[in-house]
């Protein structure tokens, strides 16, 4: 059966009935059906000659096809064996073999149309039309006519039509066609919003960033898409054992005739052996496997926010035995937060508010960490005036009669004041500790010290110990941040390895070193300043990569959220995919070493291997259809 033929058209919905392949084999067995109540005869043999045709013209033109390329396949076997049962006049069998084998088939190409359009499905949430804002008037626009940089309102309940940014408002939004996470996130100004994610209740004004064409979601669908038409190792294994295998049982069979004949047999009962060894040993569950089992992973891990870049990387995935991290970005947020602070005079909330104030009108990420530090505990910022920013020093500002410094501790003494032996110590500890220290000076005189820090996702709470039980013999951090950072991060995670100040040259060695020591190696980073190591390792995976194209483009994985728990569900997904090709391989061969001894011994007859032949490749489709379960 062809690919084309499986999958069918994407964009229309899979019902098992609309399957013209179906439909024809069902009409098939109805003429089957009613060929039980008539004697033998001119009409029987009609109604089954028509079953015939009806249910196997599909896969006997593909046998045929096939074969003028020089490929004997499985369709082709199939139909040798209907039309050898249909010339010694066992019709009821031919009809049997071809109406069982077309709903297989059909069954199948169900399964793999149902897998593809759950992914596209994610295209159904998308809206056909966008309020776009122009001039103040909100306009219904066609979501395709919508141009990048224009203005769009999200109404409560809406689903959100392009990718943008949030201007104005506030909302929690369902994110789950994106990342796979079924909690709705908070989004205020200044947070990415994604098209065909479900806006909760409050309104928000968008900018819009991608076009139709560029959306994330879009690309989710394409790079799926493109992912099922990898194939896992398993899978060409198989193909390449059937370009072999099948050509031996087409002549097995025939020798198999032949021998029959020369030990007494009639050329009749010779002709039924062949036909019922030609049907048992056709390697149709065995074909069935792996394609099955590597669309139903690959479209399951996209629904949970895991991009698998084929059936090839299910495979590696399954291999792997030590895992790499970048760091900022990565195992952390990426961007800095409040971490402690100590107060030399006043309180918490009166040193925050200061700092905060000045701060407000900075773009450095300490600024905006310390302003939305003091957003959290709801203090109202008040306005200042002669607002500086002192290069390489920090920034300043008048408030309240005084002038309210927020600067590096080296530049305390330079601003004309000191720090005591106390506020010295306490910014050796947190500076020991990876964090980032400020002090507050009002005029001269410190006020308190403002430590902030690059936190940890709160998804990498237990991740080393989940890859140590799925057996992941080692751990490392591969990073370019500070020695001090790297190893406060570190020992927050239980990870055994660390290199630190590394440039991207000196990642690739690492995972290299780590990949001798330990064994096949997957690498999690940012997806671009680690493309270089993403690309030695056995395994990239590119994290927190929705609205990345670099991202999206450089990884063998790329998980569209930010949830490192996703590394181990990866690796626990590809050993399953392969653990179910290979259970549904060995069925299959199992099956058809005891169908044909069954058949040599007169245990099985032609029915019998007919029913028990089909009967198997629906088990190894139902099988390989787990690997797309949680």
């Amino acid at each position: 059966m062809s690919e084309e033929a499986a999958l069918g058209p994407a964009d229309e919905r899979p019902r098992l009935w609309s399957n013209p392949a179906f439909r024809t084999a069902g009409v098939g067995w109805v003429l089957i059906a009613v060929s039980l109540a008539l004697e033998p005869g001119a009409p029987k043999a009609a109604l089954l000659a028509g079953a015939i045709l009806l249910a196997g013209f599909r896969f006997a033109g593909d046998g045929l096809r096939q074969l003028t390329q020089g490929v004997v396949g499985i369709d082709l076997l199939m139909t040798v064996a209907v039309a050898a049962a249909a010339a010694i006049g066992r019709w009821q069998e031919a009809a049997y073999v071809a109406g069982l084998f077309a709903v297989s088939e059909a069954l199948e190409g169900h399964t793999l149309r149902r897998t593809r359009y759950a992914i596209r499905g994610l295209m159904d949430r998308v809206p056909a039309t966008a309020q776009v804002v122009r001039d103040g008037v909100e306009v219904e626009t066609p979501v395709g006519q919508v141009a990048v940089g224009e203005i769009l309102r999200v109404r409560p309940g809406d689903a959100v039509p392009l990718d943008g940014v949030v201007l104005e408002g506030a909302s929690e939004v369902d994110e789950s066609t994106i990342t796979g996470e079924s909690l709705p996130v908070d989004r205020a100004p200044g947070d990415r919003l994604y098209a065909s994610t479900l806006n909760g209740r409050g309104s928000m004004l968008m900018r819009v960033e991608h076009a139709q064409q560029d959306t994330t979601v879009r690309k989710i669908v394409e790079l799926v898409e493109k992912a099922q038409a990898h194939k896992a190792r398993t899978q060409t294994w198989v193909e390449r054992f059937g370009r072999i295998y099948a050509p031996c049982v087409l002549l097995g069979s025939v020798l198999v005739a032949v021998a029959f004949v020369l030990l007494g047999a009639t050329w009749t009962e010779a002709l039924e052996r062949a036909v019922a060894v030609l049907v048992a040993a056709s390697p149709c569950a065995l074909a069935a496997a792996a394609p099955v089992t590597v669309a139903a992973a690959i479209g399951g891990a996209a629904r949970r926010g895991m991009l698998i870049k084929g059936g090839t990387v299910l495979d590696a995935l399954a291999r792997v035995r030590a895992v790499a991290f970048d760091k900022t970005g990565t195992l952390t947020t990426g961007a800095p937060s409040l971490a402690a602070i100590l107060t030399l005079a006043g309180t918490e909330e009166q040193l925050l508010l200061r700092a905060a104030a000045v701060e407000q009108l900075s773009e450095h990420p300490l600024a905006r960490a310390i302003v939305a530090a003091a957003r959290v505990r709801k203090l109202s910022l008040p306005q200042v005036t002669d607002f500086q920013s002192l290069t390489s020093v920090g920034v300043e500002a008048y408030l309240e009669g005084f002038t309210i410094r927020v600067v590096k501790p080296a530049a305390v003494l330079a601003q004309g004041s000191e720090l005591s032996a106390e506020a010295r110590t306490w910014c050796q500890v947190q500076e020991a500790l990876g964090r980032t220290v400020v002090v507050v000076l009002r005029d001269r005189s410190p006020q308190g010290l403002i430590a902030l820090a690059d936190t940890l996702r709160p998804s990498a709470k237990g991740l080393s110990e989940a890859l140590a039980a799925l057996g992941v013999r080692e751990t490392a951090m591969l990073t370019g941040d500070n020695e001090r950072a790297a190893r406060s991060v570190s020992q927050a995670m239980g990870i055994g390895t660390v290199h630190a100040g590394l440039l991207p040259a000196q990642k690739i060695e690492q995972v290299r070193a780590l990949a001798a020591r330990a064994g096949p190696v997957l690498m999690l980073g940012d997806g671009v300043n680690d493309a270089p190591a993403l690309a030695a390792a056995s395994v990239g995976m590119a994290m927190g990569t929705a609205g990345s194209d670099a991202a999206l483009a450089s990884a063998d994985v790329a998980l569209i959220g930010d949830d490192l728990r996703l590394v181990p569900a990866a690796i626990r997904l590809g050993r399953r995919s392969v653990r179910l090709m290979r259970q549904g391989i060995t069925l299959s061969l199992l099956i058809v070493l005891g169908l044909v001894v069954g058949v040599f011994t007169s245990q099985v007859d032609m029915l019998g291997a007919v029913l028990v032949h089909e009967g198997s490749e629906v088990l190894v489709i139902l099988n390989g259809l787990r690997a797309g379960l949680r």
